[in-house]
């Protein structure tokens, strides 16, 4: 089986080879020690500069090349996401009224501070207005169903170079129009309480993506993926964020829908869903997704409940501990891929991963641990 063919397999809950390996998504910190140079990719402060200072076009040639190297010298992936890949402003990019620079990892624009926090890959945004009051929403403001949808192609290029370069061999599984589900209008704690007393108004509102978004599927999932992954966390480590009765009756419709749509252009859906979905994993596997991804190890999901429960239903996609990745020894790591290994047994499709993703801050000696261990034990055939 080539990598391709493995993937499929699982998704199917099909006799493979040796068990699928993917990575959901990898953070530049580990990108830039394996391929031996900086990175935009997954870089979140160094790529808003360059964007800011009217560099798309330079950026877009550098993460090609550096997305391609880094999965050719790894060597070992089987299926590849659109994560390091996203989508890209449009070819020629300049932005309009850039922040002012006012030093190292300081801008100022007309709404307020940006300030780059590179120890943590990531930007914070100081707004000059604090917004104190919750948001109110009517049902009128989802009900136009106007607007431009067509995409610029060279939004896509990254995308595109991933398919080209991967495609034949490899597993693809792209991005689409978005996903409709846990809406939470204004942010979480003014989205949940819209949900409890303004039901109508996240309705109209999921109404509307819906329809947006099944337009959109025809530009983003783009010509040549084998299937589609798309993500939202609904949950946090005790549970959903929503009851399941809720989620029941304000998500499952939308995101069943949603996911339909998909399914007219590529066979198989792949979900990426943090914190413990227990009470509402049913719902998603009705849905039709084909995988379930992020078994976050902290809660009460585990690959081997994940099989019991829903294992004819779900490939399941996981769970080297994100916290072990981080802070263990590459021992540790080793013993966790182990542990994964021994629990996707009772799984008739397994693809083995990261807990959620290969975050910033992960070692990268465990990393290197984590590819090493998978392919004895593959060698082996451990599974």
């Amino acid at each position: 089986m080539n990598s391709k063919e493995r993937v499929s397999a699982a998704l199917k809950r099909e006799p493979v080879d040796k068990v699928p390996l993917g990575l959901y998504i990898v953070d530049h910190d580990i990108i830039s020690k394996v391929i031996g140079r900086p990175t935009y990719v997954r870089n979140k402060p160094a790529m808003q500069v360059a964007l800011w200072e009217g560099r798309r076009d330079e950026i877009v040639e550098s993460m090609k090349r550096d997305i391609i190297d880094f999965y050719k010298k790894i060597d070992c992936v089987d299926i590849l996401t659109f994560k390091e890949a996203r989508q890209m402003p449009p070819r020629g990019y300049k932005a309009e009224n850039p922040p002012e620079k006012i030093d190292e990892f300081t801008y100022k624009d007309k709404n307020g501070i940006w300030r780059l926090e590179p120890e943590y890959n990531d930007i914070m945004f100081f707004p000059d207005k604090q917004e104190s009051e919750l948001k109110e929403y009517s049902v009128e403001q989802f009900a136009d169903r106007s607007g431009k949808n067509s995409q610029d192609p060279s939004c896509f290029e990254l995308c595109d170079s991933l398919i080209e370069n991967f495609g034949k061999e490899y597993y693809i599984a792209g991005d689409c129009g978005g996903i409709t589900a846990l809406t939470l209008l204004g942010g979480t704690e003014n989205g949940l309480m819209t949900m409890a007393l303004q039901p109508e108004v996240v309705k109209a509102c999921n109404e509307q993506q819906v329809y947006f978004q099944n337009i959109n599927d025809q530009y983003y999932i783009r010509k040549g993926v084998d299937g589609v992954q798309f993500g939202q966390d609904m949950a946090g480590t005790n549970g959903p964020l929503v009851s399941p009765e809720m989620f029941r009756e304000l998500c499952f419709p939308y995101l069943k829908r949603r996911i339909e749509n998909i399914k007219r252009y590529v066979p198989h859906v792949i979900l990426h869903n943090c914190g413990n979905n227990l009470p509402i994993m049913d719902m998603l596997a009705a849905a039709g997704i084909d995988g379930y991804e992020s078994i976050q190890t902290n809660s009460e999901m585990s690959i081997k409940k994940i099989a019991e429960l829903y294992g004819d239903q779900l490939c399941i996609w996981g769970a080297v501990s994100l916290e072990i990745l981080i802070a263990g020894s590459p021992a540790d790591v080793r013993r966790d891929v182990q542990r994964c290994f021994e629990e996707a047994k009772t799984a008739k499709g397994f693809i083995l991963g990261p807990s959620h993703s290969i975050a910033f801050g992960t070692k990268y000696e465990n990393f290197m641990a984590m590819l090493d261990e998978y392919v004895r034990l593959c060698d082996r055939r451990q599974f």
